[in-house]
């Protein structure tokens, strides 16, 4: 049987776990009684952290507090938390870099040393690239989300592509990341439409605006939506093209933010890209090695045959 400050760190990690603790299978994991688990609650209470009562059952659920309890990590979870803090450092969040690895420091100083190992051995192997590109302000970003969450209208200053900068009034529906961009989807008041937005372009307009009541999501798959709409829709040409190559392949070589790769069979698939160059699309299709077709549009076609015959005289 645990002694009981080892009993209530245990009792304290198993309330952790996103769930509902029966009495008596808290009691089978400590191997004590019910009634010994009744006492370790209170002495939890009484330590200051809220360990709520489930109404209706006899079970416990830890609530948020005014301090942050010990986390308690089985060996895989610290490993996770340490690679995804160094993973994070290297973000696409203004200062989060400094403020992982500041996090990063005090997880290693009490990691057992096995675990340690671990950690330190995978990252004495690895080199990480840094993010491309701008990045996101934290302030700008939490507003962002806080709208979302809230209801809330949100006007910003936008920055688009060619530096030109205009005020935006919107209903934010939900904030995507992509891995190298976060992008915000949001209904457009004076446009009357839906809008994607990059985050690392906006410059919120505090305070925000009144509540409003939610549209339907213009898409199920928000993610497949915002794709769609920052590869091929706001370009001149929108692309069609079959790769003869199967959808897992082709998607280790084109970023979901350059084209959307739809499966056809197990050897082939679509490519849905769009650019505003001609040029630009058939020198980045070409590039990737695959044997391919090009169905759409119709000037893409001619204008590759016309690239191939001045390619071929060139070789001559």
């Amino acid at each position: 049987m645990l002694e009981t400050s080892a009993r209530l760190l245990r009792l304290l990690s198993l309330l952790q776990t996103p769930r509902d603790w029966i009495g008596t299978d808290l009691a089978q994991r400590l191997e004590v009684d019910v009634r010994t688990v009744r006492r370790d609650i209170q002495k939890l209470r009484d330590l200051g952290y809220p360990v709520h009562a489930t109404p209706g059952v006899a079970g416990y659920r830890l609530g948020a507090g005014t301090k942050l309890p010990p986390l308690l990590l089985d060996d895989e979870e610290a490993v996770a938390i340490a690679i995804g803090l160094r993973t994070a450092a290297s973000g696409t969040i203004t200062g989060i870099e400094e403020t992982s690895l500041r996090a990063l420091a005090k997880l290693e100083q009490v990691l057992p040393s096995r675990i340690r190992h671990r950690v330190n051995l995978l990252h004495s192997v690895t080199v990480t690239v840094p993010s491309a590109g701008p990045t996101v302000d934290p302030d700008a970003l939490t507003a962002v989300a806080a709208a979302c969450r809230d209801h809330q209208r949100l006007r910003f200053d936008y920055r688009s592509h060619d530096g030109t900068t205009s005020v935006r009034d919107t209903e934010p529906h939900r904030l995507v990341h992509t891995g190298r961009r976060w992008y915000l989807v949001g209904w457009d008041t004076d446009r009357r439409d839906w809008r994607t937005y990059r985050v690392d372009r906006i410059h919120p307009r505090v305070p925000t605006g009144p509540r409003f009541t939610p549209r339907p999501a213009p898409d199920v798959d928000l993610a497949g939506y915002l794709t769609h709409g920052v590869s091929t829709a706001p370009y001149r040409y929108q692309a069609r093209i079959t790769l003869y190559t199967s959808a897992e392949t082709a998607a280790e070589r084109i970023s979901p933010t350059v084209g959307v790769i739809e499966a056809v069979d197990p050897h082939t698939c679509l490519l849905h890209t769009g650019s505003n160059s001609l040029d630009e699309i058939a020198i980045y299709v070409a590039s990737f090695g695959f044997r391919f077709q090009i169905h759409h549009p119709p000037e893409l076609v001619v204008h590759i045959r016309d690239l191939a015959t001045r390619l071929a005289d060139a070789a001559q």
